[in-house]
């Protein structure tokens, strides 16, 4: 059996979270999805578990860290080239994220990110080939 991972993320609207990461390009999985909850799909093998927070809260007994304060988690994601960096970063902020930095370029490996409407921070990268490669 193959791994899978699922990021659970709380949000204050889920309405507005399908609506941004949609105008992002990923879509949502209906057989999770209810008015508390959503499954974005990322990959084959890895989700996004959009909680509303009244349902994150029954998953842990911790108060909600506020991610506009706060770091809690930083989700990075590997993609296909630097244009597809800058690209998803321009249709989060035209959808209602922000950036949070400049882009990084490395020369082997490129990034930027942008906070989502809740404040979770994505970071997006692209790594050359043979870097990514080596070990």
């Amino acid at each position: 059996m193959r791994t899978q991972i699922f990021v659970n993320l709380p949000v204050k609207s889920l309405d507005n979270s399908v609506a941004f990461f949609t105008e992002l390009g990923f879509s949502f999985n209906p057989q999770f999805t209810d008015e508390t909850a959503t499954c974005m799909i990322v990959s084959d093998d890895i989700f996004v578990m959009l909680l509303i927070e009244e349902k994150f809260k029954t998953f842990t007994p911790k108060e909600i860290c506020d991610a506009r304060k706060y770091t809690e988690v930083l989700v990075c994601l590997s993609v296909e080239s630097r244009a597809k960096v800058d690209e998803l970063v321009r249709k989060a902020v035209a959808a209602g994220g922000e950036t949070y930095n400049e882009p990084q370029d490395y020369g082997f490996m490129y990034g930027h990110g942008f906070q989502d409407p809740d404040g979770h921070i994505w970071e997006l990268i692209y790594m050359e080939p043979a870097a990514a490669s080596q070990g």
